[in-house]
């Protein structure tokens, strides 16, 4: 599978997680769960986002370096 093909794998898992998340939200409303949604899923979405730049940007090193040596 090609980065970018990963890179939309763990997108799509992570939009799954959120709506999860939110379904769960719905009966889990407490102290609590707010500092689960900031410590858990907001570092999620921060990470999965620095991921996802990093995979596009690797994506684009890659290209080149084929095209240089091809």
């Amino acid at each position: 599978m090609s980065l970018l093909g990963n890179r939309s794998r763990v997108t799509g898992l992570t939009k799954e997680v959120v709506a999860q998340w939110q379904h769960t939200k719905e009966s889990w409303r407490d102290p609590k769960s707010d500092e689960f949604e900031r410590r858990y899923i907001d570092e999620l979405l921060s990470s999965v986002n620095t991921a996802c730049s990093a995979i596009e940007q690797l994506d684009k090193i890659l290209s080149k370096m084929r095209k240089d040596c091809a």
